[in-house]
């Protein structure tokens, strides 16, 4: 018999029993299809991941000083805050850094009848350059506003959309807390970075935001950019070692912590792959699972199909032509099962990304690989039914009802 018979055969038999054949295949489905779609979305969520820290600035080394300690007799210990002083040395001391303070409050802004909450920032104008923010529209600071603290503001886009609408804020005053500012720019949108809003920010020198809002010199934590790729780790040691000197001496326990963001972009991508890859498994268990079902239902067909079998064996079919009748239905089940998985697997990949706002992830290599797997499951669950077929007494086969 010509192997085109023999595929003509089996696609007829599948297609006799439509109902039958798509339940069959539907574990298929929902396997291929759960495979793809969690695979892409803890894709997406890496990429997600990758995005927020190359949001906050590359080569990125934040400076904090170190939470509340219990010390001897369960004292609270406290560590102290930077000063502006602090800066200034690593900005001199450590090469190839860019350096800002940065001071973080929030405080009531007012303009016109439009009140609104916002995040308030004390820095210099080389913070712009180490987190990535561009101006849209305006200017950034002076040097002589930032020496003498100037009562001037950059302002994010959150804020410029929400207290200014229409009109234009460049010259025109914004009250923060109990201070007025005139506004001298506005950043360009940079969106939302771990859930907080990149843009609803207002900007201003430092000493202006110490001795105007805090009424204290305390600097909150140091930001610093590495100008050249693969020197965090060499800077990273430098600035301990630096403040350890400046802070207390080696012999103390450290009160301040230096974090590289590479270092925790690495870590935080490591992990969600590990969790794409566990999800994966366990989404291919259903693949299995589907095989099975396979395996199941092309053995009930053999049972009814005894006596055509028989009937095929007696007027000459070859033992491999029944045999590969079979095993083609087992795979083109598979495969049909694999097709609508893998456009299940794309839906469900669009709609988990948008509820949970994460890019939109496609890999081809998920795609052909769950597809080529659905493959794979039927070549090996439906061999035995094949074989099982292939081995039948036509003489008994003949005698079945």
């Amino acid at each position: 018999m010509r192997l085109a018979d023999t595929f003509q055969m089996a696609f007829l038999a599948i297609a006799r029993n439509k109902i039958r054949s798509f339940l069959t295949a539907l574990g298929i489905i929902i396997g291929v299809g759960s495979v793809i779609a969690m695979v892409h979305v803890g894709q997406a969520a890496t990429q997600s991941v990758t995005e927020n820290i190359s949001s906050m600035g590359s080569n990125l080394l934040i400076v904090s000083p170190a939470r509340a300690r219990r010390g001897p007799g369960g004292v609270r210990i406290t560590s102290p805050p930077f000063t502006i002083d602090d800066v200034e040395t690593l900005e001199h001391e450590i090469r190839g850094i860019l350096v800002a303070p940065e001071i973080n409050t929030n405080q009531s802004l007012v303009y016109a009848n439009v009140n609104h909450n916002a995040s308030i920032l004390g820095t210099t104008n080389d913070y712009f350059e180490i987190r990535n923010y561009q101006l849209d529209r305006g200017r950034y600071f002076e040097p002589e506003e930032i020496e003498r603290s100037a009562t001037v503001c950059i302002i994010g886009s959150t804020v410029n959309d929400t207290m200014f609408g229409r009109s234009d804020p460049l010259g025109n005053n914004l009250r923060v807390g109990r201070t007025s500012c005139e506004v001298v720019g506005i950043l360009q949108a940079k969106g939302a970075s771990f859930g907080r809003d990149l843009d609803d920010v207002v900007v201003m020198p430092t000493g202006t935001v110490q001795s105007r809002i805090l009424g204290n010199m305390d600097v909150r934590s140091i930001q610093i950019s590495a100008l050249q790729d693969g020197t965090t780790a060499r800077i990273k040691a430098e600035i301990e070692e630096l403040l350890r000197d400046r802070r207390g001496g080696s012999g103390r326990e450290d009160d301040f912590f230096v974090r590289d963001m590479q270092e925790v972009a690495d870590t935080l991508e490591g992990t969600t792959r590990t969790l794409t890859m566990l999800l994966g498994a366990i989404a291919a268990i259903s693949l299995l699972v589907g095989g099975i079902g396979i395996m199941n239902i092309m053995l009930v067909s053999v049972t009814e199909r005894t006596r055509e079998i028989g009937i095929r064996i007696a007027i000459g079919a070859q033992v491999k032509d029944v045999m590969i009748q079979f095993l083609v239905e087992a795979v083109a089940l598979s495969c049909l099962g694999g097709l609508l998985g893998v456009g299940v697997g794309i839906a469900g990949t669009h709609f988990a990304t948008q509820a949970m706002d994460l890019p939109f992830v496609l890999s081809m290599d998920t795609i052909l690989i769950g597809f080529g797997f659905s493959a794979f499951v039927g070549v090996v669950f439906g061999f035995f039914p094949a074989r099982k077929a292939a081995n039948l007494n036509p003489i008994e086969a003949l005698r079945h009802e």
